[in-house]
């Protein structure tokens, strides 16, 4: 059995802990209310009312259109995805229908990245950790990755390290080659 010790750093209030959990051993178990990024276990903040309220509506927009379009799946807060060598749980993922797999346990994580991941930005989130996150997604060939952050009403769209756009509450999110045909003004995110 894998050993957990609890530490929290000083200028971080999200707790981490110390683990000799593997990464198999994660995704065998799949931890409630953890990610594990580089062998240790870290806590996932707890949403505000304005972080549900965000991510409900963009998981409403884009599941309207994947399901119409039949072209995937969106996934919800807490299904957990294989990264690399950590283990995320985006708040919410899109799983283009060619990489779905009938053979997938259904009572398990993927195993695999998503197509799209999407980061609704919480108070005790860290800056450096969500962009940190946002690139792992992309290093473990994630498409494209979604940050949408509540106080600035802003959503950050990373193709890449160096492909990154702002889009403000006058403009349109789209999914381009990822979510095909999907767009949205990104100022219904935050009605």
């Amino acid at each position: 059995m894998a050993q957990i010790e609890t530490h929290e750093h000083a200028q971080d209030i999200t707790a981490v802990k110390s683990t000799t959990m593997t990464l198999n051993e994660f995704l065998e178990n799949d931890v409630e209310g953890y990610e594990y990024i580089k062998g240790e276990l870290v806590q996932m903040p707890d949403a505000s009312i304005r972080h549900s309220e965000i991510g409900m509506n963009l998981s409403h927009y884009l599941n309207i259109h994947v399901r119409e379009n039949k072209i995937g799946r969106v996934y919800s807060l807490e299904l957990s995805f294989k990264v690399g060598e950590r283990v995320l749980k985006p708040d919410l993922a899109f799983v283009s229908a060619e990489r779905l797999n009938d053979d997938q346990d259904k009572n398990k994580g993927f195993p695999i990245p998503p197509d799209l991941a999407i980061e609704v930005v919480s108070p005790s989130d860290i800056h450096s950790r969500v962009i940190g996150k946002a690139l792992a997604y992309l290093d473990a060939g994630t498409h494209c990755v979604w940050i949408v952050d509540p106080v600035s009403q802003t959503v950050t769209v990373y193709k890449s390290e160096t492909d990154i756009k702002i889009l403000t509450y006058e403009d349109t999110l789209t999914g381009d080659d990822v979510v095909p045909g999907f767009s949205c003004p990104v100022a219904l995110l935050f009605e």
